[in-house]
């Protein structure tokens, strides 16, 4: 098995929405906002090169949204989707998982693109299988009014439609050495990967912890739906991969890509970080 770090971009988000209750002069420390008080954030994802099997998790925000829907996000950056895939030798028809931690559009926008006519929607991995769950489909395509901005249906009804979604159950296994964690907080079933490699658990912390900033407890974002929820999952959650034997990989944090945890008097801290590549 092979893990991959696939860079999308960078986008921005207002800081005070992605630390929540914690104050700015605290968290400014952490990722400096501009003058809007917007943040930068990256967009990373993981490739998955194990026997036949090619398993992308998450995939950005895509490119097939307006002009003014961009404008909102400030995207930045060299990277892409596919350029990072082209880096590594492989393209879309490569791709034979797509792991959806969840429908917001951030993580899922690049599942869907306009077809060659641009006339309509199809998927951009046509020999994949796309999976999620259940019960997030149902929120996420039935959605509430808070989160109705981060569902878009473009990105979720051409993957039913198409015949290539499949459901994974909680408790499930996507393979041998990649289970799959369920969490309720941030949004209702999001799932993170915890795979083995290298005699360690690489864990795909999408939206519990987006970031090294926020692995202190109170470090929860104003995103997420239910934060008392979200606070007691990340208590049990950090008890759990906290020490040398569990690696965290960040989808958010603007620069650091890895992290394992130690122990100390105020709770789960950095240890060290690094990158995937040096596993």
């Amino acid at each position: 098995m092979k893990l991959h770090t696939i860079n999308t971009g960078y986008f921005k988000l207002d800081g005070g929405a992605m630390f929540g209750v914690v104050p700015k002069s605290i968290w400014q420390k952490l990722n400096p906002a501009d003058d809007n008080n917007m943040c930068n954030w990256a967009m990373r994802c993981m490739l998955v090169e194990t026997g036949d099997r090619l398993i992308l998790i998450d995939n950005g925000i895509g490119d097939k949204q307006d002009e003014k829907f961009f404008s909102y996000y400030y995207l930045s950056g060299d990277d892409s989707l596919h350029g990072s895939l082209r880096k590594l030798g492989f393209t879309a028809e490569d791709i034979t998982d797509v792991f959806l931690t969840h429908l917001h559009f951030d993580h899922c926008g690049g599942s869907v693109k306009w077809n060659s006519k641009r006339d309509g929607y199809e998927t951009a991995f046509p020999n994949a299988t796309y999976w999620s769950n259940e019960a997030h489909w149902e929120w996420a395509t039935k959605p509430n009014a808070r989160e109705k901005a981060s569902f878009l249906k473009e990105n979720i009804m051409p993957v039913q439609e198409s015949g290539q979604l499949k459901f994974l159950k909680e408790g499930e296994s996507l393979m041998p050495g990649f289970d799959v964690k369920f969490v309720n907080g941030h949004t209702e079933g999001m799932m993170l990967p915890v795979i083995e490699y290298k005699g360690k658990k690489v864990v795909y912390c999408a939206d519990l912890i987006p970031s090294a900033g926020h692995i202190p407890l109170p470090y929860v974002m104003a995103y997420d739906t239910r934060p008392l929820i979200t606070l007691h999952e990340k208590a049990l959650f950090l008890k759990e991969v906290t020490g040398p034997n569990h690696v965290l990989f960040f989808e958010h944090d603007p620069k650091i890509e890895c992290a394992v945890l130690e122990a100390t008097e105020k709770g789960s801290r950095l240890k060290e970080s690094f990158t995937l590549g040096s596993l």
